[in-house]
């Protein structure tokens, strides 16, 4: 039994107390304490060490006092696993030195399965376990992935894209190609949830941050049927399971058909609207402009009543940012941020 149970609750749309809160990327640059460990070492290596996994992913559980905990990684492990080499530079993020234009390239990949998951990731599940036990039940623990086709997004651009001008044109021109790959990674990210949850994580999420650059029409071929393959594919042993979306506006009854349990919204859309358009199929997890967080307390708290009020009272809402808090933010103000979302929903 999980001492603060709150966010599952709110996943499943039952009745909570107060309003749960978590951030996307709650452990991260804003934070001195995080900015001591990857001093001592890189990104990537930080990532494969379950002790730094574990001292990363509770600082926001020490520090905001944020009601889940989640794991602290990337969403590009799982392409690693899948054979291909990627480099992450301090400034300019993720870079994959041959990114992936070609027929050949795709069948050069290899598709770890179950077994190959712990093998080629044996860090993640140890990582899950140190948590796990440092949490002491304190708040339940999510585990992610990329969704595929922000996965494929990065594989085929190389790197962090403005106008996805080299995943469109294989998309456009050669839409098999890219069938084909969508469908590697799908397989991929099936197992590595299942490895998660195997481990212990009390729900998972799908990061699909770049669907949101693709029309309806492109949405539902080359993005949904994927998400969907994830979700059914999946051994869920109960999980709630969150689909985020950066750019949802367009996007939001596919997403809330989709299966998710959650649908993670960003801050261009009024939350009583996307409340209106999904009905009750799904609880909904925002979605407060990260820049807020700039702001002094008072302003905080007039934009958090605000999505409480346009949210309503009743279930299935956890407060979240629409989009991952900015390494800039001040601390004290993150965590003011968490007291005002609980001070305000009771």
């Amino acid at each position: 039994m999980l001492k603060n149970d709150t966010f599952l609750r709110a996943c499943r749309k039952e009745p909570t107390d107060f309003t749960p809160v978590w951030i996307m990327r709650q452990a991260g640059r804003y934070m001195k304490e995080y900015r001591a460990i990857r001093k001592r070492v890189g990104f990537l290596e930080m990532c494969k060490t379950p002790e730094l996994v574990a001292e990363a992913t509770l600082l926001p559980i020490d520090i905001l006092g944020v009601d889940a905990a989640i794991l602290f990684s990337d969403i590009l492990i799982p392409v690693e696993a899948m054979g291909m080499e990627v480099c992450f530079t301090e400034k300019g993020g993720p870079v994959f030195l041959n990114p992936i234009r070609t027929e050949s390239q795709i069948q050069g990949l290899s598709i770890p399965g179950p077994s190959e998951s712990k093998e080629r990731m044996p860090f993640i599940a140890d990582s899950i376990r140190l948590i796990l036990r440092a949490l002491d039940k304190r708040v339940p623990l999510i585990g992610f992935s990329g969704a595929p086709f922000t996965l494929a997004t990065y594989m085929i651009e190389g790197e962090t894209s403005k106008n996805f001008t080299w995943i469109k044109r294989v998309m456009y021109t050669e839409p098999a190609l890219l069938h084909n790959l969508l469908d590697q990674i799908a397989i991929t990210v099936i197992h590595y949830l299942d490895m998660q949850i195997e481990a212990g994580v009390h729900a998972v999420q799908l990061f699909d941050t770049w669907a949101g650059s693709l029309s309806p029409d492109d949405y539902k071929e080359f993005a949904l049927p994927y998400v969907e393959k994830v979700i059914r594919g999946i051994d869920r042993r109960g999980c709630p399971l969150i689909l985020f979306a950066n750019g949802v506006s367009s996007l939001l009854e596919y997403m809330g058909n989709s299966g998710a349990d959650v649908v993670g919204l960003d801050w261009r859309i009024d939350i009583g609207d996307a409340g209106k358009r999904v009905g009750d199929r799904v609880a909904l997890q925002g979605n407060l402009d990260p820049c807020v967080l700039y702001a002094e307390p008072s302003v905080i708290r007039r934009h958090v009543k605000s999505i409480l009020g346009k949210h309503g009272r009743g279930p299935g809402h956890i407060f979240n940012l629409g989009h991952g808090i900015l390494p800039d933010t001040p601390v004290d103000h993150a965590k003011a941020l968490v007291e005002i979302v609980h001070e305000e929903s009771k």
